[in-house]
């Protein structure tokens, strides 16, 4: 019998009730799970987490864990405990990222060229316009389909109230999908017996669905098609390589591509390859030394003057940065009224710009309350969280905000949901987040479901892998029967 401790009554459970008289009941989508589990032995457990282990490594599933003194690249941890999301939540999820995406998709447009939503007022102008995400060189530029953010990660949490939220949203170079696929390949793997018990809708197609939204946003018949990487000491090159033999194309770096005549080449063993689309993992600021960074070694010297004649798609578009931006979140619901003429479907987490000296008042007369990001951060880097911060911590960030209001945003400390996770003492909760991935060409796709993240230490708000998070496999129910 495996120890299960029960969850705090301050945060929603995904599996178990935390209501005073449920005494640990399960949650109605959890029914099928639960009884494998009263039958399950903590041997078997781990030693098939041994084995989970063993095989990631063979395959090469790491990730950088960073300030670490070694340096050294890492298995990401992997719980075997799911999330599980009964069909009725993710239709309204599937349908409220699919809005969000697509109004993402019309500002991006917008403001790189009419900028209705600027000269309306919604959003101050100066505010995207000397942002540091936006690229005055897209101003303009045409793109098949009108289409900026092909592949959009959007993360999502669910908070005490039992209600889901997004707090951010990634444009620039999502990633975690690969172990989003790998961790359902594990769990089919080590438990068949779980998946013949009820029917969990499948995410194995997402690397056709990528290979079909690449083709889509480019006009060519039959476009060529590549993955871009900084190379194999990025973090996430294990994600680079594995979508690439995925989808069977190259995997490039820089020194495989060059310009000519107006033209991308990929040279190859048989001569130079004309391509069409570029799958990039490589921030804008390196994509081309002769436009961006002119130290950069990671790009491809003219590769903006051929994408701004329309001669080569890059998926996803330059400059999409700026929607994703944490100073230009707070107004994505009122993108969604403005271009779609809808109320979100999905809410915001309330948020302070600090930029307003009135939000920037509140925020310091609450910061031990308050969770503080600065607008271009990522990674769970450059944040405070007030409830766990010592007294050193928050006088520092007091001078931050202070100095440059202007660099962040605040929101309250959010009880994100938790999950039972395998712990050494037996089943513990430990919190969590969803990020699904949209994609965007011909129409939106998105597979059901999407990467859980589970931070490991107990008490902690922190899932990012880059701090030592872990995943789970993340099951959609395809019916609500149980």
């Amino acid at each position: 019998m495996i120890n299960i401790a029960l969850p705090s009554a301050h945060f929603f459970d995904e599996m178990l009730l935390t209501e005073s008289k449920s005494n640990g009941q399960h949650r109605a989508h959890y029914e099928a799970y639960w009884h494998w589990l009263q039958q399950a032995d903590a041997q078997t457990i781990e030693r098939k987490k041994e084995e989970a282990a063993l095989l990631f490594h063979r395959v090469g599933i790491t990730f950088n864990v960073y300030g670490e003194d070694d340096g050294a690249e890492r298995l990401i941890p992997f719980d075997s405990v799911p999330r599980i999301i009964p069909a009725h939540e993710w239709v309204m999820l599937d349908r409220g990222i699919r809005q969000r995406v697509q109004a993402l998709n019309a500002f991006l447009h917008d403001i790189y060229h009419q900028q209705h939503i600027l000269k309306a007022g919604i959003i101050p102008a100066e505010q995207v316009l000397t942002n540091d995400q936006y690229q005055p060189c897209m101003q303009g530029v045409d793109l098949h389909r009108d289409i900026y953010a092909h592949i959009v990660g959007v993360d999502i949490v669910r908070n005490n109230d039992g209600q889901y939220y997004v707090l951010e949203d990634n444009l620039r170079t999502p990633s975690g999908v690969s172990y989003m696929l790998e961790n359902r390949k594990m769990m089919m793997r080590l438990y068949p017996e779980l998946f013949a018990r009820q029917r969990i809708a499948p995410v194995a197609r997402y690397p056709s669905h990528l290979m079909q939204t690449l083709r889509e946003s480019s006009p060519v018949n039959a476009p060529v098609v590549v993955v871009l990487t900084p190379g194999r000491f990025n973090s996430a090159y294990f994600e680079h390589s594995f979508l690439a033999q995925q989808m069977g194309v190259e995997l490039v770096e820089s020194a495989d591509l060059f310009v000519k005549g107006g033209v991308v080449f990929m040279r190859t063993t048989e001569g130079p390859c004309k391509v069409d689309v570029i799958y990039r993992r490589v921030d804008d600021a390196f994509l081309d030394p002769l436009a961006f960074r002119s130290d950069s070694m990671l790009g491809v010297p003219g590769l903006l003057s051929v994408y701004r004649a329309g001669n080569v798609v890059l998926a996803n578009a330059i400059g999409t940065g700026v929607a994703d931006d944490k100073s230009i979140y707070p107004y994505v619901p009122e993108m969604v009224r403005f271009y779609l003429q809808e109320e979100p479907i999905l809410n915001n987490v309330p948020t302070w710009q600090c930029r307003k000296e009135d939000e920037l008042a509140y925020v310091l007369a609450n910061l031990e309350n308050m969770v503080v990001k600065e607008v271009h951060g990522a990674g769970g880097y450059g944040m405070l969280i007030g409830p766990a911060a010592t007294k050193e911590e928050i006088a520092r960030f007091r001078s931050l905000l202070r100095a440059r209001p202007d660099n962040y945003i605040a929101q309250n400390t959010l009880a994100l949901s938790t999950c039972p996770t395998f712990v050494d003492e037996g089943l513990a909760p430990r919190h969590i987040d969803l990020r699904p991935f949209a994609l965007t060409g011909a129409e939106i796709r998105l597979v059901p479901g999407g990467l859980t993240r589970v931070a490991l230490t107990e008490g902690s708000l922190v899932v990012n892998s880059s701090q030592g998070g872990g995943t789970k496999d993340t099951w959609v129910l395809e019916d609500d029967e149980c």
